[in-house]
């Protein structure tokens, strides 16, 4: 036997997403791709999640925008009020009636709202209460993601020598942050297996995107050197990212990494001669004659195809690839199978893109509707009757739109 299969892991856990947009979210759909119920709480005043209003001019008027939908399936959404007594206490019964917590309030609002860990371990001790902040506690700033792209060195590096640093079109530092935060429920999970004991566990969105910075950090902290923007050229090897385009103008890049694989590159752009000049010998020289050997491939790349140019890479285990746009990298069977479908469309992007052996595909539902699941959580979960609902509707406290 196989055991529980990945889909169904997490079975059984309830989860509360106190958070919005792009990071908390992302963590809340990867414990529900995981088998986890999540509940997404939402604000009526500002009619739910920002990004249900963050549409495409390509998109038709829905709720329920592509950017939504790359982090919020398999989720109940309920729309609550917390300024009003009655909609903290059910937002605060809801949390203690989970395993975990998942949000991104401010420093200090969570206390405020009386949402925070303290208070509500205080009722659930093995709570697993994750927060994700913008720049830690003792600042109170909120983090967004093109900000610490700037404020974390990543954009400084990212372009052109000569042109002014640029954004990256992912909102990677969120990203970061969530697969950090995911990890830190996952590790918290297995300690309260053992122990029993909840936990609270913060990742800052500065934290996440400096951590991530990897060589480009310490180059820095050890060699003492500001990384420079490059275009897509690497600092310390040669060729590694630039783009050539072929005689169709169709874009290539190469990841070599060696001096073999450098030499066998040679032989397949027909520049076998290359490889023993003495200024490309070994990576050092081609990274001081960068600018010399960039012309004369760029001369090679343009005489030849690029699919052969591929084929005959990969036949000599060179790391080679096109420059594909969204919809040509989803071509691929890796990517096809992260397209998440609900009756034959897609409805959003998987979150887990590992598997295991075996494994099958779980089924999704859909991106929820704002506030479509209210009334059903606060029957089923809370045990309120019609009565009550219905009362909490006309006075505000929560909002239903099912």
């Amino acid at each position: 036997s196989r055991g529980v299969a990945l889909s169904r892991l997490l079975e059984g856990t309830k989860v509360v997403e106190l958070a919005s947009v792009l990071a908390g979210p992302s963590v809340t759909q990867f414990l529900a791709e995981l088998g986890a119920t999540v509940i997404k709480v939402e604000n009526p005043t500002t009619k739910g999640d920002v990004t249900r209003t963050w549409r495409l001019p390509s998109e038709p008027v829905s709720d329920v925008t592509a950017y939504f939908s790359c982090c919020n399936m398999n989720k109940s959404s309920i729309a609550v009020d917390v300024r009003e007594p009655k909609g903290l206490k059910l937002v605060q019964d809801l949390a203690c009636n989970s395993d975990i917590v998942i949000a991104s309030y401010k420093p200090g609002d969570a206390e405020k709202f009386g949402l925070d860990f303290a208070t509500l371990q205080a009722r659930k001790p093995s709570l697993i209460y994750g927060q994700i902040t913008g720049y830690g506690f003792d600042d109170p700033r909120a983090g967004y993601d093109a900000i610490m792209q700037a404020e974390a060195g990543f954009q400084c590096m990212n372009g052109f020598p000569h042109s002014p640093p640029v954004k990256m079109p992912v909102a990677i530092v969120d990203l970061m942050a969530a697969h950090q935060l995911k990890e830190a429920v996952l590790a918290s999970l297995l300690r309260r297996e053992r122990t029993g004991e909840g936990a609270f566990v913060s990742v800052s969105l500065l934290g996440a995107a400096v951590a991530s910075l990897a060589n480009q950090g310490t180059s820095w902290t050890i060699a003492g050197n500001i990384p420079q923007r490059t275009g897509s050229e690497h600092p310390s090897i040669v060729p590694y990212g630039t783009v050539f385009e072929d005689k169709n103008g169709n874009q290539v890049i190469f990841a070599v990494g060696s001096d073999k694989q450098f030499a066998a590159l040679c032989q397949v752009l027909k520049l076998s001669a290359l490889s023993s000049d003495p200024r490309f010998w070994r990576n050092s020289d081609r990274v001081e004659h960068r600018a010399d050997l960039l012309i004369i491939m760029r001369e090679a790349v343009a005489k030849l195809d690029r699919d052969s140019i591929i084929e005959e890479l990969h036949r000599l285990s060179v790391p080679a690839g096109s420059v594909n746009n969204v919809r040509d990298a989803f071509k691929h069977p890796e990517a096809k199978r992260l397209i998440a479908t609900h009756q034959g469309k897609a409805v959003g992007s998987r979150q887990i893109a590992f598997t295991e052996p075996g494994g099958s595909v779980a089924d999704v539902t859909p991106p929820p509707h704002y506030a479509q699941h209210t009334r059903k959580v606060l029957r089923e979960v809370l045990g309120l009757d019609d009565a009550a609902i219905l009362n909490l509707e006309e006075t505000g406290v929560v909002s239903a739109c099912e």
